[in-house]
Order: C-alpha cells, then sequence, then structure tokens
C-alpha cells in the first residue's frame, strides 16, 4: 500500500558511527585496510599457483602408483558428492567414471608430485609446522564459523585426523614461502580488473583450475575424517594477483 524507493546514504560521520567507527576518514581507511588484505591474499595465491607450475614443470620422477590412485580417487570421490548435492560442475556433468579417471590421472599425478617434492624440500631444510602455528590456523578456521567457534575448535582437538589434515596447507605455505625467498620475484603493478581477472581468462587451463590446485599436505598423508565440521555461514573470498615468481625455482 506505499511505494519506495531505494536512496543512496549519506557519506558522513553519521553513517560511519552506524557502521562502528569514529569519522568518516576512519571508515574510509578501515574499507582501504581490508581491501588492501584481500589483495594482498590473492597476490600471493597467484604468486604460489605460478611457482607451483614451475616446479612441476622443471621436474620429473617416477611416482608410487599407489599415491596416484588414493590421488585420483579422493578426486573422483569430491565429484561424486557435488553431483549428489546437485553441485557438479558443468565439465563433469554426464561423465563416467570411467571418463573421470582418464580425465583427471593427470592432475592425480601432478598433486602427488608436488606432495613429495615440496615434503622433500621441508624434510632437506627442517621445515617443521609448530604449535603456534595450529593455533594460528585453528583460530583462523573457526573465525569462519560465526557462532560456532567454540564448537569448531573442539571438533579438531578431538578430531587428531581433521586436524592433522587441517595442517597440511600450513606445511605447504611454509615450504612454499621457503622457496619464495630463494627464488628472484618482482613487483608488477596492475588494475584492480587484472587482479582480480580469473586465471582462466589469463591463460589456456590444462584442467579447471579446482584440481590443478596443489596438494594441501605433506607427502601423501590420507584425506579428512568421516566426521565434518559445522556447515560455513561465510563465503569464499575473491580471488587474483601482484606479484609473479621466477620460472626458474630452484631447491
Amino acid at each position: 500500500k506505499e511505494i519506495k524507493e531505494k536512496k543512496p546514504a549519506e557519506l558522513d560521520d553519521e553513517l560511519a558511527k552506524k557502521l562502528g567507527q569514529d569519522s568518516l576518514d576512519s571508515l574510509k581507511e578501515a574499507i582501504r585496510k581490508d581491501f588492501g588484505r584481500e589483495y594482498e591474499s590473492v597476490s600471493r595465491q597467484k604468486m604460489k599457483r605460478q611457482l607451483l607450475d614451475a616446479l612441476a614443470e622443471n621436474h620429473s620422477f617416477e611416482l608410487p602408483v599407489s599415491l596416484v590412485d588414493n590421488e585420483l580417487e579422493g578426486i573422483i570421490g569430491q565429484i561424486k558428492q557435488a553431483r549428489e548435492a546437485g553441485q557438479e560442475d558443468e565439465e563433469t556433468k554426464g561423465k563416467s567414471e570411467e571418463e573421470l579417471t582418464t580425465e583427471f590421472r593427470e592432475i592425480a599425478e601432478r598433486r602427488v608430485l608436488l606432495g613429495l617434492l615440496l615434503a622433500e624440500v621441508g624434510r632437506e631444510n627442517d621445515i617443521q609446522v609448530t604449535q603456534e602455528d595450529v593455533n594460528k590456523v585453528l583460530v583462523a578456521e573457526a573465525q569462519k564459523y560465526p557462532g560456532q567457534e567454540q564448537q569448531v575448535i573442539e571438533f579438531y582437538k578431538n578430531n587428531p585426523q581433521a586436524l592433522q589434515a587441517l595442517q597440511g596447507p600450513v606445511y605447504e605455505d611454509k615450504v612454499v614461502d621457503y622457496i619464495i625467498e630463494l627464488a628472484k620475484v618482482e613487483d608488477k603493478t596492475v588494475t584492480v580488473e587484472e587482479l582480480l581477472k580469473p586465471e582462466e581468462e589469463e591463460e589456456a587451463p590444462k584442467k579447471k583450475s579446482a584440481a590443478k590446485k596443489a596438494p594441501a599436505k605433506k607427502a601423501a598423508e590420507k584425506k579428512a575424517p568421516a566426521k565434518k565440521a559445522p556447515a560455513k555461514k561465510t563465503a569464499a573470498k575473491k580471488s587474483a594477483a601482484k606479484k609473479a615468481a621466477d620460472k626458474s625455482e630452484e631447491k
């Protein structure tokens, strides 16, 4: 029984106070810092991806068949779960298990190769995941579930396998950081649009980006347990880049 229209909010101190800031300037600064953290995160992910691509392209050795088979089984299992939940990617819809096995074997081999390679670099250089590292990642994971933080922490504390799986990406990132310190890294200034451009648009992908992701585990650790943490209430962050790793990486 009434007609309404949207009216843009006045950009003033009053708006800032409603959003928990003291003034409009402090609100702008908070937003600027928030975007800065987003862009830094995106930049690192692209730099890491380029580094892992370079490592995979420049290293080759015989892979344990059982590890490749286990990794492949995990990939196909995730596709099946997505299919059952009605969330399957268009790229895999209608494909048989045999077709999926053929298509994703190369990806499984890449994951195993990178997992073993990073594990060896970590072993040779005595890279360890400390208790402080574990505490940080546990807190960060719990913060993804607003209102359920304590429940999430208890879940991981009571499930060693799940906690081990959570530590895997931490170990991987520490090894990657070590390699990046030895690499020649150059800063590249880009626009926001270039920064947030999907990788698929930058170069022709060999496979779907999610599947090409490197392993989040030491060498060949088993996947996370059957139990699940509480359902997430927040969405994943965006992705993009600003730094580029040199293509000739050394151990």
